[in-house]
């Protein structure tokens, strides 16, 4: 019950500043660097519920994580061993998260033109000493041949909410986000519970290192529409 009630004082401040201050340095922060890191910036009222939510939710909820999709999904562990779950708003919390979504897409469109169609994100977790190495989320092609096109080209924003409160150094599980491919260093992100982080995803090589306890946080994408008369993008 009390979920529901700070959800619903979410909404009901659907208008105020805090978001609209939010957006904006968001979009600022990509405009000048094409990357956002936002420490513990995100509302209690909002993340406070997905925390409860994810950890309520029965491990057989989780399905082990791969790479690609459609005919070109596969699972592999040399490159992650993360699990993961969709969210489709069938919870209350979930919902209350494709509504704040739908707002930031809704005003990046707006201020930046990015012409973005849609979202879609997960819970993800990550068991003690799971990882996922350095990784595009999305990789440039010939936009004028929809068909040959990887599944994952029209991503356009990645964007990673973490949920785990009293994360300290020790525990490890930070994401590392390169400039490029020739940074070997990085800038390193502590999973800390309203920690947000949003990049370019056809631009930015990340990685997530091993954590010394569970590690929980929530990974979507904004996404261009690149269907076509003879291919439905995305692909379900």
């Amino acid at each position: 019950m009390s979920n529901a009630v700070e959800i619903n004082a979410w909404r009901l401040s659907d208008g105020d500043d805090s978001d609209t201050t939010l957006f904006a340095r968001i979009a600022a922060d990509l405009t000048r660097h094409g990357y956002s890191i936002r420490p513990a910036s995100m509302p209690a009222s909002l993340v406070d519920p997905l925390h409860a939510h994810v950890q309520s939710m029965n491990e057989t909820q989780f399905r082990a994580a791969g790479i690609g999709r459609g005919e070109n999904f596969v699972r592999s562990q040399f490159v992650r061993t993360d699990e993961i779950c969709w969210i489709d708003g069938s919870s209350p919390a979930g919902e209350a998260w494709l509504q704040w979504a739908q707002k930031l897409r809704l005003y990046l469109n707006e201020k930046l033109l990015l012409g973005l169609f849609s979202f879609e994100s997960h819970f993800s977790h990550y068991a003690p000493g799971d990882y996922y190495k350095r990784h595009r989320d999305a990789f440039k092609s010939d936009a004028l041949d929809r068909r040959a096109q990887p599944a994952d080209s029209n991503r356009v924003l990645s964007l990673i909410l973490y949920l785990n409160p009293g994360w300290s150094a020790r525990d490890g599980g930070e994401l590392v986000l390169y400039k490029d491919d020739a940074d070997v260093n990085g800038t390193k992100v502590t999973p800390l519970m309203g920690t947000l982080v949003i990049f370019l995803s056809e631009e930015f090589p990340h990685e997530v290192l091993p954590a010394a306890r569970d590690r929980y946080a929530i990974a979507g994408w904004y996404r261009v529409n690149s269907s076509s008369a003879d291919r439905v993008d995305p692909p379900r």
